[in-house]
């Protein structure tokens, strides 16, 4: 039993150069994303922000089969922006990654840079743009955005398999040529990306089924084209939301397959996984989401899963909190 997650690349897989270049570029989008949700940000948008970290951080734990001795995983990044909009769902999953480097050892601290933009930024606003596309030649209905939501989740998971492919193109370390890295890159996450959208779908569903007026792209829909459905209570949702996510994080984790996810397949078969360098905090408290000092497999899993999930939701609520404190403040003078 054990955790591997997908497209989380460790120190070393790309050059120190493109290291570089994709934190600056991350981090100009990520802070022109900040500064454009801290003036729109509205009271339900913030904790459902929070619901959506701890939701992907639980559901990134869980990896399932899409080939022979190939897993993969939820990337969430259209998803986010499916429901909270393509600017705030980015910084929510670029949360879950900074959380995941630093926290759990997944992903490199010098890669941090391609992980966001690959994981981040590529799939909320590449698949943004696809569910758009989708729903204009889909019904105007609660199926057609959830038919959307299915289509641009699975397509948002190719677009980051592409863009690391990109990436490797200029900051390969190891001489392994960039068209045999896309096309295993594309064809492997193919595969991974029907997973992503079929789970993206249901979750959207489920929300619009109990609180449409949250989904961000559904909002130019009456409810009427929703089929009339009776929302819930917003604390009952967010309950809801913290318990699911909490269920993913410590039990439906504990049923992740041990073989390698799609990017280290890749790394396996094509010789470059020796590039690898160890993580800067692999000695970490949950470092590869065990729980250091509890010597039960299952339950230090557990503790590791609901321990991310609510450090996730934390930093996201809090973070969007303060975001939107000096509006709050200006209202009231």
């Amino acid at each position: 039993m054990g955790v591997i997650v997908a497209m989380h690349a460790p120190d070393g897989f790309l050059d120190p150069s493109v290291a570089v270049v994709t934190a600056i570029l991350s981090l100009a989008i990520l802070g022109d994303c900040l500064s454009k949700c801290s003036g729109e940000l509205q009271d339900h948008q913030i904790p459902l922000a929070g619901v959506s970290a701890a939701f992907i951080f639980s559901a990134q734990m869980f990896n399932f089969p899409v080939a022979a001795g190939t897993t993969g995983h939820l990337l969430g990044g259209a998803l986010a922006a499916v429901l909270l909009g393509p600017y705030l769902g980015s910084l929510v999953v670029a949360i879950v990654v900074v959380v995941q480097a630093f926290l759990f050892a997944d992903g490199g601290i010098s890669a941090l840079g391609y992980n966001l933009l690959n994981m981040a930024i590529v799939p909320a606003f590449g698949g943004w743009a696809m569910f758009v596309l989708a729903r204009k030649v889909l019904p105007a209905n609660r199926s057609g955005v959830v038919v959307a939501a299915g289509l641009a989740s699975a397509a948002s998971v190719v677009a980051a398999s592409v863009a690391f492919s990109i990436e490797w193109l200029f900051g390969a370390s190891a001489p392994v040529p960039f068209d045999t890295v896309f096309s295993a890159m594309v064809g492997v996450h193919a595969l991974i990306g029907i997973g992503e959208g079929v789970v993206s779908a249901m979750v959207v569903a489920g929300v619009l089924a109990s609180r449409p007026d949250l989904v961000a792209g559904a909002s130019d829909l009456e409810l009427s084209q929703l089929e009339n459905p009776a929302p819930i209570g917003l604390r009952a949702f967010v309950l809801g939301g913290v318990l699911l996510a909490a269920v993913l994080g410590a039990v439906v984790s504990q049923f992740a397959f041990d073989d390698p996810d799609g990017l280290e397949r890749v790394a396996i078969d094509n010789g470059f996984m020796d590039s690898a360098a160890n993580h800067w905090f692999g000695g970490s408290l949950f470092a590869d989401y065990a729980t250091r000092g509890i010597g039960n497999e299952r339950l230090s899993l557990a503790v590791a899963g609901l321990a991310g999930a609510a450090l996730a939701l934390v930093v996201a609520y809090g973070m969007f909190a303060a975001a939107r404190w000096p509006r709050l403040q200006r209202g009231s003078v």
